[in-house]
């Protein structure tokens, strides 16, 4: 009998007695050790748990000492059907929530993405379309996904033939589809957002942002490290070049590669610290709190998680702060929240998560990384009000 919630073989999974058994031993447990634990009463080893994978023995490894972080719930499904047993064992319950984005919108993207030939009769000017475009990367900075995922694909209709309003659309889309986790999806939207803008430097190396991005989601950091430096040398526009670094040096802390990482974190910085066009023509949000950010999360990637929460509270500090758009401030607000909880401080990841739900709501409520981080805090023990009626909202837990 399969499950009809999760496609899981329930031939395979633990009897009643012993869910709830584990339920009340594994909150104050990590989730990669969690992991270890079941991988071993399974009687498998790393190196046959990591073949049933298709990951290295050395990636398994590292999510079990809890060197690298399970944020992806697509990974977590992943590992349990490995495992042969439900998510929730390694999650606890998880119900799906009035917020969640109706997943007929990612397939209505899909569909439009699949349009190859397809020619629309014209039923907007050049100039509405343009207004169009404007509103949807307003949309996105503002963290206003369901929005976008409804009006997406008709924006890739109404802006086809123009090349750079199509190749700004497909980036929308691109980093729209990497926040719900179907970087896959991305990555095509990417692409195509670059050889549409084939011919202009400027405009392609903006549309690589997107590739770099999709690329570090499919965990493809090399591949989005040569990427992002190839993009960055076509272009004199200095807040693309600077982001292209940014994406760059973030590859390269995925990969674990510490030097080139700083490297080219520095050299974003450095731009940074440059004379930058604040109009920001090419919706890059650029600056030096954008390099803050990331080397946040690049110390973070690397392991260096103390280091990482530092940085994040110097960012917090910083009078640019409030310049970088909602979006981006909410989903570095989340990446901060896993510092902490990785540091052994759940309340304050807790915080952090609700400061990052009061800038931009859908960062936390339709992201699944943030859902399934929501998730870990909870398991970690008794939740501070705020955070429960958070989860409550979300669908994590049962409103009281």
């Amino acid at each position: 009998m399969v499950s009809a919630l999760w496609g899981v073989d329930r031939r395979h999974a633990p009897d009643r007695r012993q869910q709830m058994s584990h339920r009340r031993d594994h909150n104050s447990v990590p989730l990669g050790r969690r992991v270890a634990e079941l991988r071993a009463h399974r009687g498998m080893t790393q190196q046959a748990f990591a073949d049933r994978l298709g990951k290295s023995k050395s990636w398994v490894d590292k999510v079990e000492r809890g060197v690298r972080q399970l944020d992806r719930y697509s990974v977590i499904r992943e590992i349990a059907d490995a495992l042969r047993l439900d998510p929730e064992m390694l999650l606890g319950p998880r119900r799906p929530p009035p917020t969640t984005l109706c997943l007929d919108g990612v397939d209505a993207i899909r569909a439009a993405l699949a349009c190859y030939q397809h020619q629309p009769e014209r039923t907007v000017t050049a100039q509405q379309a343009g207004r169009q475009v404007a509103h949807a990367w307003m949309s996105y900075q503002h963290g206003r996904y369901p929005q976008l995922v409804g009006t997406l694909p008709g924006l890739l209709d109404a802006t086809h033939g123009l090349r750079s309003l199509l190749a700004s659309t497909y980036r929308i889309t691109a980093a729209v589809l990497v926040k719900l986790d179907h970087a896959d999806l991305a990555w095509l939207a990417a692409d195509r957002a670059v050889a549409t803008a084939a011919g202009d430097p400027t405009l392609a190396a903006s549309a690589t942002i997107g590739v770099a991005q999709a690329l570090r989601a499919l965990g493809h950091h090399r591949l989005a490290l040569t990427a992002a430096l190839t993009a960055a040398d076509t272009t004199d526009d200095d807040a693309v070049r600077g982001t292209l670094f940014l994406q760059a040096g973030l590859a390269a802390a995925g990969d674990g590669d510490r030097r080139n990482a700083h490297d080219l974190l520095d050299h974003a910085a450095a731009l940074a610290d440059g004379p930058i066009d604040h109009t920001d023509g090419q919706h890059t949000g650029f600056g030096p709190v954008a390099v803050q950010v990331a080397r946040c999360l690049a110390a973070h990637r690397l392991g260096d998680t103390v280091q990482a929460v530092e940085r994040h509270e110097h960012a917090l500090a910083s009078d640019d702060w409030p310049r970088l758009p909602p979006e981006h401030r909410a989903a570095h607000l989340i990446d901060a929240a896993r510092a902490y909880l990785d540091v052994g401080d759940p309340g304050r990841a807790g915080h952090v998560l609700i400061d990052a739900d009061s800038v931009a709501p859908a960062e936390v409520r339709s992201r699944p990384a943030a859902r399934t981080l929501l998730a870990e805090i909870l398991q970690r023990g008794p939740a501070p009000a705020d955070v429960a009626r958070l989860a409550a909202v979300i669908g994590l837990i049962r409103q009281p």
